[in-house]
């Protein structure tokens, strides 16, 4: 295997060469025992074997993480137990019950069965196995401990998974009923407000300000509601797909790093999943400047992948890797580098990685509930006073003037 190494020597002038070897790990050991030090190894494309599938499959399409999670989780409990991976495949074929996994993981076994890598195999698939569980599966077969890493990515994804679950469970339940609100708004001025409207103009009353200012909304609604319908239709249909873009996402996180509670919530999750996913890899064997750069596109986002660049450069100059993350304009909780800073002098990053994940994942957890709590109680409020303005503006008049005849 060929591989594309920038290397620092003895006189800290940096130079890029092809080296070939067996393996990452032979790379290293080469490039040491000349002194040198490696600041970046890609492995060259040419050296990526190809293989042709007898059955092509759709990979434009995906599998949710959480299956792929449980599919390392089997594959590394049938490894522990003596299975082949070819065999192990082969029964994660029959026993999913997902259509394309099935597919895949036959393919998967045949691409093995024919003697090639098992992570080569799963490069083909990228839109189903991210760059972390490919990286990760590439060093536990060079290093001969891939069910000890299968167990690992799959522990990681399943744990990120689920802290996505309930950090989208906890705003779903408040945009449902915001827009519930707006719905209803909008068919009381469509139908309800116009016949309030004709008994107080048949009453010939002086109207208090707020009367006013619905029965014009009301008026404005009546006479455009096929461009207000047509807004809110295309505005249902489109903010989903903007949110989904890159530019949505960042959009949205900006804005949720600007709301008080939430953006602690933001910050935890993106703690946890950061120390999660670099406690892997480490435990992985991963060398650190493969795996900051496997990182930053699990975290997937500048906001937060800014650190993550400054400790790369850190990391080359010699530095500590904590150092960035310390910094307030990192984003991440103080403690966060701190507990990174305890794991490097210590000797054991990834052990204090992990407990640091688990720590922001049960912070996160608890947050989502007490949000929820606290999210209900306003929605309450507000329901009420809407309804109240509406009342005292539209009947409280019809009431005044009928107690005055």
């Amino acid at each position: 295997m060929k591989f594309n190494v920038t290397l620092q020597k003895k006189d800290q002038a940096t130079e890029t060469r092809i080296i070939e070897a067996e393996s990452r790990f032979a790379v290293y050991a080469d490039v040491q025992r000349e002194g040198s030090t490696v600041l970046d190894i890609e492995e060259a494309p040419s050296s990526r074997a190809r293989l042709t599938l007898n059955r092509p499959v759709w990979t434009a399409r995906s599998v949710p993480r959480i299956d792929i999670a449980h599919m390392a989780k089997n594959l590394s409990t049938m490894l522990a137990a003596g299975l082949t991976l070819s065999r192990g495949l082969s029964v994660i074929e029959r026993e999913t019950t997902n259509t394309l996994l099935k597919e895949v993981a036959r393919s998967l076994a045949l691409h093995v069965e024919k003697g090639q890598p098992f992570y080569e195999a799963l490069m083909q698939y990228p839109s189903i196995f991210p760059d972390l569980f490919v990286a990760m599966v590439r060093v536990g077969e060079e290093s001969g401990s891939l069910a000890n890493v299968l167990a690992e990515v799959g522990t990681q994804m399943e744990s990120a998974d689920t802290l996505a679950h309930k950090v989208r469970g906890a705003l779903i339940y408040p945009c449902v009923v915001l827009v519930a609100i707006v719905i209803v708004a909008i068919l009381m001025l469509l139908f309800v407000v116009p016949a309030l409207t004709e008994t107080l103009k048949q009453l010939h009353a002086e109207l208090p300000l707020a009367t006013r200012v619905f029965i014009s909304l009301s008026d404005f609604v009546v006479q455009h509601w096929l461009l207000i319908v047509t807004f809110c239709v295309l505005l249902a249909g489109g903010a989903p797909i903007f949110f989904r873009s890159a530019r949505g996402k960042l959009l949205a996180l900006e804005i949720g790093l600007r709301i008080p509670v939430v953006s602690e919530i933001i910050r935890e999750a993106y703690a946890a999943r950061t120390a999660r996913a670099l406690s892997s890899l480490l435990s992985a064997n991963v060398p650190v400047l493969e795996a900051l750069a496997l990182l930053k596109a699990v975290v997937g986002t500048p906001i937060f992948s800014k650190a993550i660049d400054a400790s790369v450069d850190a990391v080359k100059k010699g530095e500590s890797l904590s150092k960035a993350f310390t910094d307030p304009s990192s984003r991440y909780p103080i403690l966060f580098g701190e507990m990174m800073a305890v794991g490097e002098e210590t000797g054991k990053v990834a052990p204090m990685l992990k407990d640091a994940a688990e720590y922001y994942e049960t912070n996160v957890s608890t947050a989502t509930k007490d949000l929820t709590t606290i999210i209900e109680p306003i929605l309450m409020l507000l329901i009420g006073a809407v309804v109240g303005i509406f009342a005292v503006s539209m009947i409280a008049p019809i009431y005044s003037i009928s107690s005055a005849l």
